[in-house]
């Protein structure tokens, strides 16, 4: 009786357990379907969504167009050093000639680069004679002296005036005051002008000489003596009258002969002895010879100890300047200075010791090419940016401004319709509707815009691409 009621009481448990398997695999039949997806639903799963428009909000802010460009700070006005011909010999003598052409002259004592150049300094030496710096903008092309007159005289009478060595005036014709200046000149230098030599003193002592023979020839045709015991007869009248027309003839030839001589002799400058610069002192930037070589060729290049800064900039941009901006210097340290527009392209001096270009590297600008450099030139306050020459520097020329804040967009949202109208379009909740516009300042990617009373504020999402 016993093992009975085991049996039956099994059996509902056994069913309980049948009903829950049953629901189980109910329940993952309908998990697995759930999870299973026709390829089509897959496709629809994987699909772009709708695309909408891309906004950005419009802004309230200030406007600042600029022009920047990156630049080098480079000390201004170069300028090739060049001999104009050759120096006087050593001992300060004419020589033979007072030439020097057959003679091969070398560099004794060679400029030193960086050092600071001052009227009256000797620059040089060339086979033992000085190479003076003296202020001038007409360059030395010629000897100096004696019988010579001009705007290069004038020059060399005013800088001995300003060192000291007055010579009398400056009336542009070389005299022997100023013959005297350029001795002193030359003594507080250490050094000998060049006075007449052996050669030059001989033909001078044989040019007197003839028109001392030519007087003395001239006074016995006035005088032929007492051997007629009278006037003399017809023929010795005439006779007398040719030998003294004869005489005056040779004594004016002499005295010409001597005159030109005498114009051109006594203390001279040589051509390749004094170097004329426009603005002294000048920094001595470059020396290309050394000792030993023939100065033929530029000896070197000066600046001015202040420093410019130079650019360029696209032709489009430049369209923008004027000279007399205000541009912002900032080199690499940082430091902020303020400097000005002075130059502007043909306007920007050309590198006289460099190689044809123009500053910054340029060959020159304009055209039609948007693209095409413009040089420009900024100076800045003397003393500044000294420490960064030969660096670069960025240059930011400020050129309009909204006048405060202003409502901004982005240069993307502004678009023209057809009739020319100014338009941005806003999105107001799931529509985008045209807004009238005028249009300002652009800078920094942003435009300003005036909307036709409040149809448009601060906040507003305005369509810049869809």
């Amino acid at each position: 009786m016993r093992q009975r009621r085991k049996r039956g009481s099994s059996r509902p448990r056994q069913l309980g357990i049948i009903v829950a398997a049953v629901a189980l695999v109910g329940v993952g039949g309908w998990f697995a379907g759930s999870q299973m997806q026709s390829p089509a639903d897959a496709a629809a799963a994987h699909q772009a969504p709708k695309a909408g428009p891309v906004t950005a909000a419009v802004e309230r802010r200030s406007l600042t167009a600029s022009v920047v460009a990156q630049g080098s700070v480079e000390f201004a006005s170069p300028q090739s050093l060049l001999l104009a011909g050759p120096v006087g010999p050593p001992d300060g003598g004419s020589g033979a000639s007072g030439s020097t052409d057959d003679v091969v002259q070398r560099v004794t004592k060679a400029p030193v680069a960086g050092s600071e150049v001052k009227e009256g300094d000797v620059l040089m030496q060339v086979s033992g004679r000085p190479v003076l710096v003296l202020r001038g903008s007409v360059p030395m092309y010629r000897t100096l002296g004696p019988g010579t007159s001009g705007d290069d005289v004038k020059q060399l009478e005013q800088a001995l005036a300003r060192l000291g060595f007055n010579s009398g005036g400056t009336t542009g014709n070389y005299g022997q005051g100023d013959a005297t200046a350029v001795s002193r000149l030359y003594r507080s230098k250490g050094f000998h002008a060049q006075e007449p030599g052996v050669t030059d003193k001989q033909q001078l002592g044989t040019l007197e000489a003839a028109v001392t023979s030519a007087q003395q020839a001239m006074l016995a045709a006035r005088n032929p003596g007492s051997g007629s015991g009278g006037s003399g007869g017809g023929t010795g009248g005439e006779s007398g009258r040719l030998q003294l027309k004869a005489a005056q003839q040779q004594l004016d030839a002499a005295d010409a002969a001597l005159l030109a001589f005498q114009a051109g002799y006594g203390t001279k400058v040589p051509a390749g002895e004094v170097v004329f610069l426009p603005d002294l002192p000048a920094r001595l930037d470059k020396v290309s010879v050394k000792i030993g070589d023939t100065p033929s060729g530029p000896v070197g290049t000066v600046t001015s100890s202040k420093v410019v800064v130079q650019a360029v900039v696209p032709s489009n941009d430049a369209k923008l300047l004027h000279k007399g901006m205000t541009a912002q210097v900032e080199p690499p340290d940082g430091k902020k200075v303020e400097g000005e527009l002075v130059a502007l392209g043909g306007d920007v001096p050309k590198n006289d010791a460099g190689n044809g270009e123009n500053p910054a590297g340029t060959s020159g600008g304009g055209g039609d090419d948007a693209s095409a450099p413009v040089p420009v030139q900024i100076s800045v306050p003397s003393g500044e940016l000294t420490k960064n020459a030969n660096g670069s520097a960025k240059v930011t020329i400020k050129v309009g401004a909204s006048d405060g804040d202003v409502l901004t967009v982005p240069v993307a949202a502004l678009h023209t319709s057809a009739d020319g109208q100014a338009k941005v379009q806003v999105l107001r909740g799931s529509k985008v509707v045209d807004v009238a516009v005028k249009a300002g300042l652009s800078a920094e990617g942003q435009v300003e815009i005036t909307p036709s009373g409040d149809a448009l504020k601060e906040g507003d999402q305005v369509v810049v691409g869809q």
